[in-house]
Order: structure tokens, then sequence, then C-alpha cells
């Protein structure tokens, strides 16, 4: 029968195990053990964060637009507290709102001063796929920023540009709405193969009608 080997120093502090240490034991005391699992967590963190940031364009992170959301999607500072669309200071920026523990995720506020526009395609995902009118449309814009919503049916696409207003538009199974301002969204999972980066789009609100 093989015999665990008693660790002599402690894992963290390397300083001496109590004689009467267990023999798996890695930490000489409780304060050594817990400060070793907030490290770990912290590490944990980063690597997420860092991990998110890779796929999420700097023109977006570099801003500090940034919110969390509950679960009924309504925006949240990173203490938990509610946050609202017009006021600057219950943003954060990208790398505060990622490490934040509360609400489900993180949103973009979209500000007017800031020409960013995202289209959002409702219900356009079926099976892991876009449905044929997503299809055009897509494939009638530039090549930018896509990303999966929260739900997996939706579809955001960041683009540089400014609508003069937020608007929807529906035409049978089409659902398309477009912002640029007073508006938070939220930021899923960016679509494998598309850019990094946001592309241009003037005239936002026109292009967008002639597509639906």
């Amino acid at each position: 029968m093989t015999e665990t080997a008693c660790r002599t120093w402690c894992e963290r502090c390397q300083g001496p195990m109590p004689l009467l240490a267990r023999a798996d034991a890695r930490f000489c005391s409780s304060p050594c053990r817990q400060a070793a699992y907030r490290e770990r967590r912290r590490a944990e963190q980063q690597r997420v964060a860092a991990e998110q940031a890779a796929r999420v364009p700097a023109e977006l992170t570099d801003r500090p637009r940034w919110v969390r959301y509950s679960p009924r999607k309504v925006p949240l500072r990173t203490d938990g507290r509610f946050a609202s669309v017009d006021d600057p200071s219950s943003w954060s920026d990208f790398s505060a709102a990622v490490k934040a523990r509360v609400g489900e995720g993180v949103g973009f506020v979209l500000t007017a001063g800031d020409g960013i526009v995202v289209v959002d395609l409702d219900h356009a995902v079926e099976d892991g796929r876009l449905l044929p009118w997503a299809q055009r449309i897509v494939d009638r814009l530039p090549a930018t920023y896509m990303e999966r919503g929260r739900s997996g049916t939706g579809l955001h696409l960041w683009f540089r540009g400014a609508v003069p207003a937020g608007r929807r538009i529906r035409r049978g199974e089409k659902a398309v709405e477009v912002y640029s301002d007073r508006r938070y969204m939220i930021v899923g999972d960016r679509v494998p193969g598309t850019p990094l980066e946001l592309a241009e789009l003037h005239d936002a609100a026109g292009v967008i009608a002639s597509l639906v």
C-alpha cells in the first residue's frame, strides 16, 4: 500500500507545516488556506475577463459605458444598484463590469456622442442557423462585429454610425431594431469568424429600412 508523503512546507507562505498536520494538507493554517483561495479566485476572474476582452472589440472595451444586468434585463451598477442609460456615473469600465459578481452578465450603454449603432435581428437564429430573411440582411451589410443575443435566437450587428432615433421594424417574420442612443445592449458571444472591429454604416436607419 502506497503512503502519501507529508508535505513539510506550506504551499502558499513556504513556512513549516504543523507537526500534526494531515498527510494531504497543503497549507499551514486557515488564513493561508483562505488567502490561497482568494488568490485562485482572483486569477480565475482575471482569466475570464481576459478571454472575454479578446472576444469584444477595443472600440467598445476602451469606453467606460459598461453595466451589469439582472435576470429581468434591468441594467445594474457593479454594486448591484440600478443603473440608468441617462446617468454616466452609474456605468463602469469594462474590466470592473466583467469582474463584478452581481447580475447575469455585462451590457454596453449606447450614447449619441460615441457614434455606435447596433442592429438587432430578433428571432433570427433557429437551430444554430440564420433564418433566410436574416441571412439576406447580413449578406448585404458590411462585414462587422456580430454576436448572438442572450436568448440564443437573436443577432446583434455593431457598426460605427448613428440613427436619429431608435427604430423597430416588423414586417411579417422580420423583426429588426436599430439603436444608437439611450439604450443598453447585452453583450453576448461573438459569432465565430466575424471581424473584431466595427464597420462604418452611413445612414443606418435608411439602409436598414431598405433591407427589411
